[in-house]
């Protein structure tokens, strides 16, 4: 059995996700980061972007916009402003956004609409 570390996934409105993973990714503003069981403690503040939580039962995929990571005694609190897990994502609602935002010339829009679909698809 692979060690794992307890994960809290929570947004400003909502506890998202709460379970045990053996590595959990997230785009950080020093860049990607890897954490796994025993690594050293960390503080860091989140990037808009993919987190996934690799689990025994598969990968649980969410989008947070903004945020905090931390990580200490093999407990990990993401702390997101907004934090949607993938299969709450609208793909069709996704593809309306980035239409909108590319017909409006909205670069930030078209950034993150584009975002919601690759998460909500896999193709992040």
């Amino acid at each position: 059995m692979l060690a794992e570390l307890h994960v809290e996934l929570v947004a400003a409105d909502r506890k998202v996700w709460t379970g045990e993973a053996n590595i959990v990714v997230a785009r950080t503003v020093s860049g990607d980061v890897g954490i796994m069981p025993g690594h050293q403690p960390l503080l860091s503040v989140l990037e808009f972007g993919p987190v996934t939580i690799r689990t025994a039962d598969g990968p649980v995929v969410a989008l947070v916009h903004g945020g905090f990571i931390s990580f200490s005694d093999n407990k990990l609190s993401i702390l997101a402003e907004i934090a949607e897990l993938a299969d709450e994502i609208d793909v069709e609602r996704a593809e309306r956004e980035l239409e909108v935002a590319k017909a409006e010339a909205d670069a930030a829009a078209e950034l993150k609409a584009a975002a919601r679909l690759r998460v909500a698809t896999g193709t992040y």
